[in-house]
């Protein structure tokens, strides 16, 4: 049996899982759609119900095949999705929205993020955001990709400070945020997603994962998911069409990781000593 998915809070006071399903890369080849929609239901029947889009990913792509999953089993799962920037103009934004919704065979988004800055005021996105939650399409709203004068702005603009999440890079080989985001966030009760958390595979070749992975006889990919979900506030969405490896990020959730090999890893993977410019994918 596995340990239960931990919860994160977010500042309306809902709790969503702590450990999400990413689909970055997904729904751009028919070939791929049946072991992909078959790897999102697995996430779901295994607490994982919390799912993240984009209309960016293959190109509306992304959210169709979502919303095939979903058929039978939305209200199953917290479906978050996001805004290109350049469509994060007001009426933009509503139209997107419904675009989303319908590639996504749903009536609501429980999270809309915009997905980076672009041209278009934040007051005016931030609008259109509290717009849609009002009228019920959205349940709540966020961002992606802001570092902390982007929130420090956001929270300056009416309603701004309503964010319900920031959405970054982050992971073992990726800790910038550590030194300033991070606590700007946890201190203002704004959840951190933290995409790629196995950096896109790459973390699995590092010698000192491997080495303390084997001996809590775990794969390096659970042991870089541990690293996140021991931090407050920080929700991880790793991506796979893999049902084995889908079933090996949520065994990330039983691992009881030692002070002395945080240590090591600490060492292998130094936290930030000064601000550093946030990363992007």
């Amino acid at each position: 049996m596995h340990d239960p998915i931990p919860t994160v809070t977010l500042p309306s006071g809902q709790e969503i899982p702590a450990l999400g399903l990413g689909t970055w890369n997904m729904g751009e080849a028919a070939a791929r759609a049946n072991a992909e929609i078959d790897s999102l239901r697995l996430g779901i029947d295994l607490g994982m119900t919390l799912i993240d889009t984009a209309e960016m990913y293959g190109d509306g792509g992304s959210e169709r095949m979502v919303g095939k999953a979903l058929e039978d089993r939305r209200d199953e799962v917290f479906l978050v999705s996001k805004v290109f920037p350049s469509n994060a103009g007001f009426e933009k934004t509503i139209a997107a929205c419904d675009r989303s919704l319908a590639r996504l065979n749903t009536d609501r988004l429980d999270l809309y993020l915009l997905h980076w800055r672009g041209a278009y005021p934040l007051a005016e996105t931030v609008a259109a955001f509290e717009h849609l939650q009002k009228a019920g399409k959205i349940g709540a709203w966020g961002v992606s990709n802001f570092d902390v004068a982007d929130m420090e702005e956001l929270f300056a603009v009416p309603d701004g400070a309503n964010c319900a999440v920031n959405q970054v890079l982050y992971n073992l080989s990726r800790r910038g945020i550590e030194f300033d985001l991070l606590p700007w966030c946890q201190a203002r009760g704004v959840p951190i997603m933290a995409y790629s958390p196995i950096e896109q595979g790459r973390l699995v070749h590092h010698p000192e994962l491997i080495h303390v992975a084997k001996s809590y006889q775990a794969t390096p990919a659970q042991v870089a998911l541990a690293f996140l979900l021991e931090r407050d506030g920080v929700v991880p969405i790793p991506k796979s069409s893999n049902l084995r490896r889908v079933r090996e990020n949520r065994g990330a959730v039983d691992l009881d990781i030692s002070d002395a090999d945080w240590d090591v890893l600490d060492a292998a993977f130094p936290p930030p000593q000064s601000k550093m410019a946030l990363e992007m994918l």
